[in-house]
């Protein structure tokens, strides 16, 4: 295949997901309501401002947007039998990964967005450095957009296993990231519990961005959610292909 081959079978396989699957009732509620509802829970009856937490708010909502499409593609299209008609066409394992992986990001980019610019407006939201908030945005939506198409990697053909498994994994890393308790209170063994979670980085650059008092360089957070990409790009790969060789 060559890369023009390659490239537009990305943005059809994007294409085909946007129009399917951004209005399927798991994505609304696992992407839009169940973030939202989290952070308003924790909030209501509490004096708390809303500024120092604001970047782990954000940093859920991307987390929860970008990785509720991925889950819900794979699997269904396996009910459905149209994945393996898709694998069959002139297009290669990556081209179908890629695609899936940019429509999370595209759908976790765009509903960010939507609601830091009316958080902005409403509560007169802070911005230290927006080449840093644009830079987390893009590069933590693909990151979580790879781990939603990972998730959905393992074998089955039912949309509700995968994503009780993508309930399972998404919300202990939420409660491990530093989201409601700044990385800057944390100390010994709790701090080095926040530091195995992704999320941890992304909050802590949006924190660098919005009100610049993240822990870490922000080449550090950056670096580590590049490594987070590969990985997970690699390991659905890994796993996807192997399903493939088995007949599953």
């Amino acid at each position: 295949m060559d890369w023009r081959t390659f490239f537009r079978s990305i943005v059809v396989v994007a294409e085909k997901n946007m129009r399917i699957y951004y209005f399927k009732g798991p994505v609304v509620v696992f992407g839009l309501l169940f973030p939202l509802i989290m952070f308003l829970t924790f909030f209501i009856g509490r004096d708390l401002d809303l500024i120092p937490f604001f970047p782990g708010f954000l940093g859920m909502m991307l987390f929860f947007t970008s990785s509720s499409v991925g889950p819900l593609i794979t699997p269904w299209e396996k009910r459905e039998k149209t994945y393996e008609r898709l694998i069959s066409l002139p297009v290669i394992l990556e081209s179908v990964i890629i695609g899936d992986l940019l429509a999370g990001a595209l759908f976790g980019i765009g509903i960010t967005t939507i609601v830091f610019a009316a958080c902005t407006l409403i509560f007169q939201i802070p911005l230290f450095s927006s080449g840093l908030l644009l830079l987390g945005l893009v590069t933590g939506s693909v990151a979580f957009a790879a781990l939603g198409t990972l998730l959905a990697s393992p074998t089955t053909n039912n949309p509700s296993n995968i994503m009780m498994l993508s309930s399972l994994v998404r919300l202990p890393l939420i409660f491990i990231s530093g989201i409601f308790i700044p990385l800057s209170q944390l100390s010994g063994p709790f701090f080095l519990l926040t530091s195995l979670s992704p999320l941890t980085y992304l909050v802590d650059l949006f924190r660098m961005a919005l009100n610049g008092d993240a822990v870490y360089p922000p080449w550090i957070d950056i670096a580590v959610i590049f490594a987070v990409i590969l990985l997970f790009i690699w390991a659905a790969k890994v796993i996807q292909k192997r399903n493939l060789v088995k007949g599953i």
